[in-house]
This record gives structure tokens, C-alpha cells and sequence, in this order.
């Protein structure tokens, strides 16, 4: 049985000031398409320049990570600091090694 990948991620804009919650099969694809609508008024992550990756999580089922995108987005801002510093602390924007892997 093949297995599957599903991404719920959370991007910032360049000063980390707002966060997008995101779920994709395809996250180094997803993360240039943010980039791509940088400036779009049309999409809430092109219109805060949301593109900088600082959390994401993998799931293999579909359902669970449609779940969990819902968990998150209804969530505080505070705790979702709180779930993107428990992995990454310094907020370091992880575009580059997702590309490369």
C-alpha cells in the first residue's frame, strides 16, 4: 500500500507578524505558489506576503490532516506561537530545506 504525504503548515510574513495555516500534498509546491501571490490582495496569504515556512507536520491520512488544519486555524495566536516555538524557537524561515529535500 503506497503511502501518502499531507502537509498542515504554518507560514509569516517577512517581519513574522502574521500567521497562515495551510494544509497541501505538495508543500514545496504550495510554498512557491505563496511566493508567487506575493502582493495579491485576492488571497489572505499574497495579501500579508505569507510565504516564510516556520512549522509544519506531515500526516498520511487525508482526514487527519484536514483535521488538524481546523484545530490550529481555530486557535489563538498565542498557542500557535506556543506549537511553532516548540519545534522551531527561533523562527527560522525553513523554505530553503524543504526545497532541497
Amino acid at each position: 500500500m503506497r503511502e501518502h504525504n499531507y502537509f498542515v503548515y504554518i507560514t509569516t510574513n517577512p517581519k513574522r507578524t502574521t500567521l497562515y495555516v495551510g494544509l497541501t500534498n505538495d508543500l514545496p509546491r504550495r510554498l512557491q505558489e505563496h511566493f508567487m501571490n506575493c502582493g495579491d490582495a485576492s488571497t489572505f496569504a499574497g495579501k500579508y506576503y505569507c510565504y516564510n515556512l516556520v512549522y509544519f507536520e506531515r500526516h498520511t491520512q487525508v482526514q487527519h490532516a484536514i483535521e488538524r488544519e481546523k484545530e490550529i486555524k481555530k486557535w489563538s495566536r498565542e498557542k500557535k506561537e506556543n506549537l511553532i516555538n516548540f519545534q522551531n524557537p527561533f523562527w527560522k524561515f525553513l523554505n530553503q530545506e524543504i526545497q532541497d529535500d
